[in-house]
């Protein structure tokens, strides 16, 4: 059985051979049992560079950071490894616009 995932919620997640486990935030909704097993995120890193997609986070248990919204993916949510945290709703309308502004949606 896939595991329950919600909008907002930090995971860390196994990246795979290309990129080392990170936290990720999760964007996608919830997937129903008839389809597939996949989340959308936007990743966190610790490295800042001041651009304009990145949406800055700080929060106990957490080095200091920020969300990429160049960073984005789908994996299957077998990769997720644990749950971290969850975003406050204000924090999650700034990496949703950051993401909008990147994609070209906003």
């Amino acid at each position: 059985m896939a595991r329950r995932v919600t909008r907002g919620e930090i995971w860390m997640v196994d990246l795979g051979m290309t990129a080392k486990p990170r936290p990720c935030l999760i964007l996608s909704v919830p997937f129903g049992d008839d389809e597939k097993a996949v989340v959308t995120y936007v990743a966190r890193t610790t490295q800042r560079h001041g651009w304009r997609f990145e949406i800055e986070h700080d929060a106990p248990n957490f080095l200091p950071g920020v969300f990429d919204a160049q960073n984005i993916g789908t994996v299957p949510a077998v990769k997720l490894m644990r749950l971290l945290a969850r975003l406050p709703a204000d924090k999650l309308a700034e990496v949703e616009a950051a993401v909008q502004r990147w994609l070209g949606f906003a």
